[in-house]
């Protein structure tokens, strides 16, 4: 019988990345249903299929994974919409980003409402800022957009970007009015759609 031949380095790093990406993916999962205080790094490790160690391993612990998600999370927002993107796209891209994510969305949710920690004071405060950032530049958007006419002149940038968000993440935080209100599953590509119109409609846009 031959040797077995040991594992090449590129096909151990590509095993040991597939690894982190399954614990990545349970870790989305598992928060997004229980949140951070009630996740455990023992139900993260069972979705995964891997050896519990191999969390503190590559991530330090259940706050490591939190933070590598939240980065994820900021990337993708970052580049969700074209910056050229009509008002009318750019919901519609938020809407795909939000709903086709539901665990990352479920996610924002249960920061939102304090469960998800931060490491420390400075990197909470790291993130609130980046977060000011990024709705300072969201309203100065809504602001163009109102100045051009492509947004009623009527309303508030502010408020306009509040229902934004609201009506967007409204499948993940209320899902039992969509479901109520629109006999639909909260998820499914008639209630985005019918989301998205009403929207379009409330915020007065012009052309989409």
């Amino acid at each position: 019988m031959s040797a077995r031949r040991a594992p090449r380095p590129e096909d151990r790093g590509r095993a040991a990345e597939q690894t982190r990406e399954r614990i990545l993916d349970a870790a989305m999962a598992e928060f997004g249903a229980k949140g951070y205080a009630g996740a455990r790094t023992a139900g993260i490790a069972a979705r995964a299929g891997v050896n519990p160690q191999l969390i503190s391993y590559y991530f330090g612990g259940k706050q490591g994974l939190l933070e590598e998600l939240r980065r994820r999370w900021q990337e993708i927002e970052a580049s969700v919409a074209a910056p050229d993107a009509s008002f009318g796209a750019s919901v519609a891209a938020h809407l795909d980003a939000t709903l086709d994510r539901p665990d990352w969305a479920r996610l924002v949710v249960w920061q939102a409402l304090g469960d998800c920690p931060f490491a420390d004071a400075e990197e909470g405060e790291r993130y609130a800022q980046a977060q000011r950032d990024r709705l300072a530049k969201g309203v100065q958007r809504i602001r163009e957009r109102r100045d051009a006419g492509e947004v009623t002149g009527d309303i508030d940038p502010r408020f306009a970007l509040l229902v934004t968000y609201a009506v967007v993440f409204s499948p993940i935080a209320l899902p039992q009015f969509v479901r109520g209100l629109l006999g639909d599953d909260p998820l499914s590509p008639a209630v985005r759609r019918w989301l998205h119109d009403q929207l379009i409609k409330l915020l007065g846009a012009a052309g989409d």
